[in-house]
């Protein structure tokens, strides 16, 4: 792809202070300490720590298009403590405690992004200011006040339940505020990190496709990169491989940004710089006020493709963008009509269980993180943090945390899974709408809920 294709491929890219030019690809075989397999933000984020935890790592990351080319850098700038599993889908499967720690592991990487990103230089809008859900009917009223509730059993998350006066969206009987969220650039976030590690010595290797690994060796298309450690970070990506196919599965995620708004605009809103929105339907929304005064908005509907195929044309589906500007005038009203100026999307990676994962082999040196489920710009950070430590041989109250060693069950073989993930889609989509129409939580959301981590 051109600089200019690269450009197109969201809102983010098209508007970071990067020229996009490839690196330099693979050229014949390499020797090197540590070969990271994708140069997203789990990548990148690894290469980052494993530079402050020894310097002398010659680190190499291989990446089939250009670093922040997938996820990392087209997402909704939401770096957030949300994590996949519910706290009470961890506490069922791992405990309390187990579940509790994981919790604090997250909140606490909402700040630790923001410190990383202070010490490294890397100016990607980063402002903490939470996040606002809506509740718009009874049932998501009912589900707001229960979270509310919960959050505060376990102690960890500081949730705040708002009343309808507090709060400008339509219909909205009051909302869940989380403080534990920042608004950023994700290509800004991604695109700096990427020379971060580089100007540190990590070398990374574009427009240089991985066909497959083993201990010891990562096989491209440009020759064999011999590693004594081998991390694989490819979140949707790995549906494109043929021996990670079944472990991920890519869900498409749409978006679209608006004209830069007036202030007063904003303000008739009720959202706040650095403060991101959403509110309490099964069929996830997501939005942000960007540093330019922009809506960022997005959200799930996108079908599911045979064979988990990821390809160009998937990223612009013209009946999701007319969903997603058609839900933001209904959401708020108030908003004068809008420009549409950007609308992209991608692929997302989803594991089985819905539960992220870290893991590593101190005898094969294999390793690897995901299964963020669109839940990755702070997810990626502890990632890479955990990995680090894994790689380097530390015991720590990161490496100890439930998603270490954790593996999610393979996807079903075709049809099984084409029938499955698209019929999840029209399953929320209609609990929605029962809900709407009832003000009763619906049948088919609790049905559902425990496929989908909750």
């Amino acid at each position: 792809m051109s600089t200019e294709a690269h450009r197109d491929l969201s809102f983010w890219h098209a508007t970071v202070d990067d020229d996009l030019t490839p690196r330099a690809a693979l050229d014949g075989d390499l020797d090197t300490d540590v070969a990271i397999v994708g140069a997203g933000l789990t990548g990148l984020w690894t290469a980052y720590e494993l530079q402050r935890r020894d310097p002398s790592l010659r680190i190499t990351l291989l990446e089939k298009n250009i670093a922040g080319f997938g996820a990392s850098g087209r997402n909704g700038g939401w770096c957030s403590a949300l994590f996949p599993a519910s706290t009470s889908a961890l506490e069922k499967r791992h405990g309390r405690d187990a579940a509790l720690t994981m919790r604090r592991a997250m909140v606490n990487t909402v700040d630790e992004v923001g410190r990383s990103v202070a010490e490294a230089g890397i100016d990607c809008d980063f402002v903490r200011g939470g996040t606002i859900v809506y509740a718009r009917n009874n049932s998501q009223w009912r589900a707001a006040q229960h979270e509310v509730e919960l959050a505060g059993s376990y102690a960890v998350d500081r949730l705040e339940l708002w009343g309808a006066e507090r709060v400008h969206a339509r219909d909205a009987q009051g909302a869940v505020y989380d403080p534990a969220c920042a608004r950023l650039h994700p290509a800004a976030l991604v695109r700096g990190l990427a020379r971060v590690v580089e100007k540190r010595g990590a070398m990374i290797l574009e427009q240089t496709a991985v066909r497959n690994w083993q201990s010891g060796i990562a096989r491209t298309d440009r020759g064999d990169v011999r590693a004594r450690h081998i991390i694989t970070a490819l979140e949707g990506y790995g549906a494109s491989v043929a021996q990670t196919k079944r472990t991920v599965l890519p869900l498409y995620s749409l978006m679209v940004a608006t004209q830069p708004l007036e202030d007063s605009v904003w303000e008739s809103m009720g959202i706040a710089h650095g403060q991101t929105f959403s509110d309490g339907r099964h069929l996830v929304i997501y939005g942000q006020r960007t540093a330019d005064n922009r809506i960022a908005f997005g959200g799930r509907g996108a079908r599911y493709h045979w064979g988990s195929a990821i390809r160009n044309e998937y990223d612009r589906v013209d009946r999701v963008f007319d969903h997603l500007i058609a839900t933001l005038h209904d959401l708020f009203p108030q908003v004068p009509p809008l420009t549409i100026e950007h609308a992209w999307g991608g692929p997302l990676g989803v594991p089985r269980d819905w539960h992220a994962s870290v893991t590593y082999d101190p005898t094969t040196g294999l390793g690897g993180a995901g299964g963020y489920v669109g839940d990755g710009l702070s997810t990626t950070n502890l990632a890479g943090r955990t990995l680090a430590d894994l790689i380097t041989g530390r015991d720590t109250d990161l490496t100890r945390l439930p998603w270490v060693g954790h593996h999610s069950p393979s996807w079903e073989r075709e049809p099984l899974r084409f029938i499955g993930a698209n019929a999840g889609l029209v399953a929320m989509t209609a609990a929605d709408a029962e809900e709407r129409a009832t003000g009763r939580s619906s049948v088919i959301a609790r049905a559902m809920s425990p496929l989908i981590g909750h």
